[in-house]
């Protein structure tokens, strides 16, 4: 079962349905749910090959009618929104810096039914103990935080304790950065790159690739970065097939051939 299936059933039976109700005819739950989902996907930060970052503060803004209409039950749909951001970031192997949080707010901007998510890494308060080691804050457009104390930028460099990247190269010249492999799909002679942890494709337009094929699912796979490469279907009607054999989940090599539905599409990958 899906991490987003799984949220709906656990929201159904909380308040005796209150949240069903609430949520029936504007912002639904789960809309939410998938919009913090892509936050954590579009703002992942990969700091070594073990080791995705993601955010761990939410802000998700709302039009006046919808917060006066769920502002009583912040606190357990936070609850509730913060689970699911833990679930999906397990399955995903995300990582995060500090507790996960979900904060309403009002949005004086927005119209009934309309909301905006922002986002941003805030380190645990046991990172600020430690000597010299800053709290690290990425804001993806959020506000300062309250007191006007501005969090310094997550660091570029990977987190304390990760193991090394051994180089080679001349005595002195010190470490180089690591070659770095560029991955990208072709389907029908266009080229998508895939510049993030995790690319869905599907028929709908929440995906990252949309494919205009009646037999692919809404999100039908995933292609996911590792050493390798994989593919992993989602649920989809039809499957997938990967160099001529139909499967749920395999694993890529530059030119690997993927069929879904009557669409092909050829994974390529190069270093440098």
């Amino acid at each position: 079962m899906g991490v987003l299936k799984r949220f709906e059933q656990r929201l159904e039976g909380l308040v005796n349905g209150t949240f069903a109700k609430v949520f029936k005819s504007e912002v639904q739950p789960v809309e939410i749910a998938g919009a913090l989902q892509r936050e954590c996907d579009n703002n992942a930060s990969i700091w070594n090959r073990d080791r995705t970052v993601v955010p761990n503060d939410f802000i998700v803004e709302l039009s006046t009618p919808d917060y006066e209409r769920l502002s009583p039950y912040s606190g357990q749909l936070g609850d509730e929104l913060s689970g699911m951001v833990r679930d999906y970031a397990k399955q995903q192997r995300y990582t995060f810096m500090g507790p996960i949080k979900v904060h309403l707010e009002k949005a004086e901007d927005l119209d009934t039914g309309l909301y905006r998510v922002r986002s941003r890494t805030l380190a645990s308060s046991t990172s600020q103990d430690r000597p010299g080691q800053a709290a690290a804050a990425r804001a993806t457009g959020a506000p300062n935080p309250p007191g006007g104390h501005v969090a310094p930028p997550m660091p570029s460099s990977p987190p304390p304790g990760a193991a090394p990247v051994p180089r080679t190269g001349a005595p002195g010249a010190g470490p180089q950065p690591p070659a770095q492999t560029r991955r990208w799909i072709e389907i029908n002679g266009t080229r998508h790159q895939i510049s993030r942890p995790t690319m869905v494709l599907g028929r709908s337009t929440d995906a990252d690739v949309r494919i205009d094929d009646p037999g692919v699912s809404r999100r039908h796979c995933e292609i996911r970065v590792g050493t390798p490469a994989t593919i992993q279907d989602l649920g989809s009607t039809n499957g997938i097939v990967v160099d001529g054999q139909h499967t749920t989940r395999a694993s890529l090599r530059d030119g690997s051939r993927i069929v879904v539905g009557s669409t092909t599409i050829v994974y390529r990958q190069a270093e440098g």
